[in-house]
């Protein structure tokens, strides 16, 4: 696994510091913290992404779905100002918290010699490893996962709680002693992060089921409390933590160049121009 010594790392960059979680390991590159985007003026929010840009070459901004819509709006005023194919928005649909995680994976992969399009294109291959929930207090505000009228219902009973899962695939109990959620089938570790509501069922039996091989503790992300829709909650999330798996899962994908910019990248879209595969005879032309 190279590791790039003269290279500068692409710059890894989240919208707050509470998705900025501490380094996993001595190699993982610190994070690009862009805040209060939407809230400052326009000229100091060019200034910090074109300081970004210049001197690591490539910015990946990893926003949450749950991120207020102006700040989303002026990272891609901020990208069409600057008329930069440098810089990839990239927002999949996962909770907070993971989000975080995710973004902690590719500044441990921005440490080794990958380039800055297939780490960009690297965010999506790597959510599939992701499992990601929440212990809520009710789930009538709940939108992002389907829920049934009986489990609307019950979330009014007091002190109902509900196991859910969000990512990969959704999952939603209510939980009871013999609630069970289903989890990877490969080791992992767990973040957990505690909102306002008290319990050991995640870090106990959930973490104990889903054969958990090392858990800690982090804060509760500002934006979960909107993303779950409600602030009694503990949110989790089981992921990859060895940067040699995560290197070998990613260079073990087959890459190719941009037909429009040229950069490498994996996968069927070039997360820096947007463009798509050009058409087969387009490309035997």
């Amino acid at each position: 696994m190279g590791s790039g010594e003269l290279r500068v790392p692409t710059a890894i960059a989240v919208t707050s510091a509470d998705l900025a979680l501490p380094a996993q390991d001595e190699r993982t590159v610190p994070a690009v913290v862009l805040p209060d985007l939407d809230r400052q003026p326009l000229d100091r929010s060019l200034t910090a992404l074109q300081a970004a840009v210049d001197q690591h070459g490539h910015v990946i901004v990893v926003c949450s779905r749950a991120t207020d819509p102006g700040a989303e709006r002026r990272l891609r005023t901020l990208r069409s100002l600057m008329e930069s194919d440098r810089i990839a928005l990239f927002h999949p649909e996962l909770p907070p918290l993971a989000l975080a995680v995710l973004a902690r994976q590719l500044r441990q992969l921005a440490s080794c010699d990958l380039g800055p399009g297939v780490l960009a294109s690297a965010g999506r291959l790597l959510t599939h490893y992701l499992h990601a929930g929440a212990l809520l207090g009710s789930v009538a505000k709940l939108d992002r996962i389907p829920v049934g009228l009986r489990s609307h219902a019950k979330s009014w009973v007091p002190g109902s709680q509900f196991a859910v899962v969000a990512h990969p695939e959704p999952q939603l109990v209510r939980l009871t002693p013999e609630a069970a959620l289903t989890g990877p089938e490969f080791a992992t570790r767990m973040l957990v992060a505690r909102g306002q509501l008290q319990g050991d069922w995640v870090t106990d039996k959930l973490a104990k089921s889903w054969n958990v091989q090392g858990l800690r503790e982090v804060p509760l992300p500002a934006q979960s409390a909107g993303w779950w829709g409600t602030g009694r909650l503990i949110e989790f999330c089981s992921y990859l933590s060895d940067l040699s798996v995560l290197y070998q899962l990613v260079t073990s994908v087959r890459q190719s160049p941009c037909h429009w910019c040229g950069i490498d990248v994996i996968g069927d879209r070039c997360v820096f121009c947007s463009a798509l595969p050009s058409a087969p005879e387009t490309r035997a032309g």
